[in-house]
């Protein structure tokens, strides 16, 4: 028997916890949601839809046991708090919790900390409040519109062209990735040219650029316009102007969510989804030498607002370290707050704590990424960095060359921020006007406009902000989705859409474009919002949503045109059937258009690709083939020789939402020789298979 209960979702979080409370408290994990819609109802959409859309919810099949151990626990305790994550998941699954466990919906029993620190729960603890449904509202709405549009579009797509599976956000991403290829296959290249003087003075190089005739512009579109301008210059160039300047560059505010995912992948090279990983490990606690501490506020939030605490702290130390002229002010939000703002920005739960004395107790993932933090999060409370800045305009019969150069003054908050925002100087000389400079060349070079680029990661998770659709806790997984399912890949680190993503967007535009567009999908968040602030309700909400949607799926079921698989031209020696194209997780593949009742698949003889070695137990030439994992080395002389060189990679596990239930380490999809599987990823120290 003891006094208190503490519930929070994560296992390694429960025990960062515990150490922080006495012996009155047991801390315990509900390891993520407990229960979820149920696939019951009409369409197995978990929702009575003659009952103002009540959803039913049922216990997930690898939580039984866990509620179980949640209700023995709940039966010895006085009293139970609910301590999940600060947000509108988080609430939900208090609120789950409450409902599962027969707590008091009333009573204040929900606990809400920024940061996994010895101060941060102690005093959440003495501020308990009632579980806000106003939160959880907006949450199971967002859930039911996206269990309809998910069943119902996908089921549609599947049987008519194929694909695998339409969502409400994932959608619009989708075709973000496959309008900027149209962009880029509508381009047109333009031919431009430029023409410019490179000069030497006090040994010092720099170079100035054509701009301007007399006062218009100049636009150089040829070869013959640039050597008319070429023909008409001289070696001599008289200085116009000399414009000096002092320059300020302020640094950028905290992270959120959007910002560091963004900077992570640019900065760090990381998958948003490998960053959010790493950062809920920060946050939830990592062990130094005296005891275990969250390193990092929560990590999904869209406020860039500091605490007083941390504002007072950081600037005393940046006084300390760096000098009272390194102190800069406290950066306002210009955005309206709204509910998903109601915490902090991402920082460092201690300016203390600096990376560097951290080190040794992360891996370098960790490090690399609570550097980052921890470097913004200072930084931002520094005073901008000076530039001397230095503008000439050259003048030469008529025509007008511009240089410009910048020397680094003071660093500012460069001094801890310049490993990731560089500073290059460029030095130009001391120069007076109407004196004249001999240009040691002048060349004209022919240059053609180029196509918008495709989106990086970073890239699509800026514009998904800047647009209003989806939230960035879900850019990861929407990032991942649209790649596991095959709608896009990866060219050179950009996001290129597939035949199957091109179809399925073209189709969804089609027939749903009312729906499937940025203004609905950013609208719809809008109205999420609104009832998270108690301004809205999930009926209207729903019901809106099905009266507009219904219509469509109606017409795009009637109207949607089914695409049969392509013939080879080519029978069945099996039944006679057509073969037909078909596409499987391992490519393209000819089979019998009468499958299942006939399995036959064509095998494809294939010319061998010889290696250049030879095998060394039988002497025979190496090959390349292909099985299910790829691409690999073999013996050409199967099956007497069946020797096969040890050369391939294992594939990357896949990251999934989840938390191992014996260690708090995330989930992750594996592949192994019966196919893909749930295991812990902290192996091999924890084995954990989930069934």
């Amino acid at each position: 028997m003891y006094d208190k209960l503490v519930i929070v979702e994560s296992p390694s979080k429960s025990k960062t916890i515990e150490n922080y409370l006495g012996k009155d408290y047991h801390v315990t994990s509900s390891k993520g949601h407990i229960r979820d819609l149920s696939t019951s109802g009409k369409d197995g959409l978990g929702i009575d839809q003659e009952n103002e859309y009540k959803p039913k919810y049922v216990i997930s099949k690898d939580k039984k046991d866990v509620v179980k151990e949640l209700k023995a626990a709940v039966k010895e305790a006085k009293t139970v708090y609910l301590a999940t994550d600060p947000d509108r998941e988080g609430e939900a699954i208090s609120w789950h919790l409450a409902d599962v466990l027969g707590l008091d919906m009333d009573a204040d029993n929900r606990v809400v900390f920024n940061e996994v620190t010895k101060d941060a729960v102690v005093d959440a603890l003495n501020h308990p409040r009632k579980i806000d449904q106003n939160l959880v509202k907006s949450q199971e709405t967002r859930r039911v519109l996206d269990r309809i549009i998910g069943f119902k579009l996908s089921k549609l797509l599947q049987r008519k062209i194929k694909s695998k599976s339409a969502g409400r956000v994932q959608s619009v991403a989708l075709r973000l990735i496959v309008e900027k290829e149209r962009e880029i296959e509508a381009f047109v290249p333009e031919e431009y040219w430029k023409v410019k003087a490179n000069f030497i003075k006090d040994d010092i190089d720099f170079v100035a650029e054509l701009n301007k005739k007399g006062t218009k512009k100049v636009k150089i579109s040829n070869e013959a316009e640039a050597l008319e301008i070429f023909n008409a210059l001289s070696k001599s160039f008289v200085v116009d102007s000399v414009k000096k300047t002092s320059k300020k560059r302020e640094s950028k505010p905290p992270f959120i969510t959007s910002t560091l995912q963004q900077e992570a992948s640019s900065k760090l090279g990381f998958k948003a989804r490998k960053t959010m990983m790493i950062a809920q490990k920060l946050y939830e606690g990592v062990q130094l030498e005296d005891e275990t501490v969250g390193l990092i506020t929560y990590m999904r939030t869209d406020s860039t607002r500091l605490s007083d605490v941390f504002v007072e702290s950081a600037t005393n130390y940046i006084k300390e370290k760096y000098g009272a002229n390194y102190v800069g002010k406290v950066k306002i939000s210009k955005k309206k707050e709204n509910v998903q703002d109601a915490h902090e920005g991402i920082r460092p739960t201690s300016a203390m704590r600096t990376p560097e004395s951290v080190k040794e107790h992360l891996t370098n993932d960790e490090f690399k990424l609570y550097s980052l933090i921890y470097a913004r999060a200072i930084a931002s409370l520094m005073a901008p960095s000076k530039f001397d800045a230095t503008s000439l305009v050259l003048e030469n019969n008529g025509y007008f060359f511009n240089a410009s150069g910048s020397v680094l003054k003071f660093d500012g908050y460069l001094r801890v921020y310049s490993q990731y925002e560089k500073q290059k100087d460029e030095v130009l000389p001391e120069v007076v006007e109407n004196e004249v400079l001999e240009s040691q060349n002048i060349e004209k070079t022919q240059h053609f406009t180029k196509p918008p680029a495709r989106y990086t990661e970073a890239k699509l998770i800026k514009e998904m902000e800047e647009l209003g659709i989806g939230r960035p806790s879900t850019y990861a997984m929407i990032i991942d989705t649209i790649q596991t399912r095959g709608y896009v890949e990866l060219v050179e680190k950009a996001f290129k859409p597939t035949e199957s993503g091109i179809l399925t967007s073209d189709r969804l535009t089609q027939f749903f474009n009312d729906i499937i567009n940025v203004e609905y999908t950013a609208q719809m968040e809008k109205e999420l919002d609104d009832i998270a602030e108690g301004e809205d309700d999930y009926f209207d909400a729903i019901d809106h949503f099905i009266k507009k949607f219904q219509p469509l799926l109606d017409e795009a079921n009637e109207k949607m045109e089914v695409i049969a698989p392509k013939k080879t031209g080519e029978k069945c020696p099996e039944c006679g059937h057509d073969l037909v194209e078909r596409h499987g997780r391992y490519g393209k593949f000819v089979a019998c258009e009468n499958y299942p009742e006939c399995k036959y698949i064509k095998k494809e003889k294939v010319e061998p690709e010889y290696t250049g070695e030879t095998c060394p137990k039988c002497g025979s030439p190496m090959v390349f083939k292909t099985g299910r994992y790829g691409k690999f080395e073999a013996c050409s002389n199967y099956p007497e020789c069946k020797y096969i060189k040890n050369s391939r990679k294992k594939a990357e596990p896949v990251m999934t939402d989840e938390v191992c239930p014996n260690c708090g380490s995330p989930v992750v999809i594996k592949k192994g020789r019966w196919g893909e599987f749930k295991a812990c990823s902290n192996y091999p120290k924890c084995k954990t298979i989930i069934k």
